[in-house]
């Protein structure tokens, strides 16, 4: 499997997991554990877009990697 798609994969099980994290919590709670779950869920998810991004981007820089055939023909 190729590195790009490989990574989009994993940024996008990350901003799943985040939503789920942020999401699962109620708004309004004042246990700091819950709170640093969700803002944890909140930095997760955020983090997986971007590693969503860095993988589709590294996916379209090396889709088509042609091999240039050098020839010094005179």
């Amino acid at each position: 499997m190729k590195m790009g798609i490989m990574i989009i994969i994993i940024g996008f099980i990350m901003f799943i997991a985040g939503i789920i994290m942020f999401y699962s919590i109620e708004l309004g709670q004042i246990d700091p554990l819950l709170r640093t779950v969700k803002n944890t869920g909140t930095f997760i998810g955020l983090s997986g877009i971007g590693v969503t991004l860095a993988g589709i981007l590294l996916y379209f820089i090396n889709r088509n990697e042609l091999s240039m055939a050098e020839t010094f023909d005179v």
